[in-house]
């Protein structure tokens, strides 16, 4: 985005330039400078919150398949608990660096919602389509051969997402401000 775009000024030539040296660039409007973004840090990332989602999903269908419930309250619960484990280890990781719960919290649900979603929408979607997957039991190969599958082809999709984010100073990329 134009810098005198953002801010309503116009500058030209020289006049922008000394504006940006003199202390006045995007940091100072709420921006964060971008991030060198890596495939390993993306895949870190996506690693992390693939941890949270799978400890969540395999807790729900768990839960779910076993008290008999019907695929919708059994993806509802199992969406809810990866959603819960995915932004409680950020949670866990950004509150050891001292900082305060409500900024934690904050940052958590920053670094990870768009990656928790993709991740589950991906994996939920993978589950659904898959013949017979919805409807296997928990003593079922398929049952573990799906969600294993869903797993992979969510963590190839949701990677480029986190290094997308991070590259723009999103997602994981506001975690690392608290792992110094």
């Amino acid at each position: 985005m134009d810098h005198s775009a953002h801010t309503g000024h116009q500058h030209h030539g020289h006049e922008q330039h000394e504006h940006e040296h003199h202390g006045h660039g995007h940091d100072e409007h709420g921006h964060h400078p971008a991030s060198a973004a890596t495939w390993s840090m993306a895949a870190q990332a996506t690693l992390h919150c693939l941890t949270g989602c799978a400890i969540g999903e395999v807790l729900g269908m768990v839960i779910g398949t076993a008290l008999g419930w019907g695929n919708l309250p059994t993806t509802l619960v199992a969406i809810l608990l990866a959603f819960f484990f995915g932004y409680s280890l950020t949670l866990r990781g950004v509150l050891r660096a001292g900082v305060d719960f409500r900024t934690a919290f904050r940052v958590a649900l920053a670094a990870d919602t768009l990656s928790i979603a993709v991740m589950e929408l991906i994996d939920n979607g993978v589950i659904l389509v898959w013949p017979s997957a919805r409807d296997a039991m928990l003593g079922d190969a398929l049952f573990w051969i799906s969600l294993a599958v869903s797993f992979v082809i969510a963590f190839a999709v949701t990677t480029p997402v986190n290094k997308w984010m991070i590259g723009r100073g999103k997602g994981h990329a506001v975690v690392h401000r608290y792992h110094h």
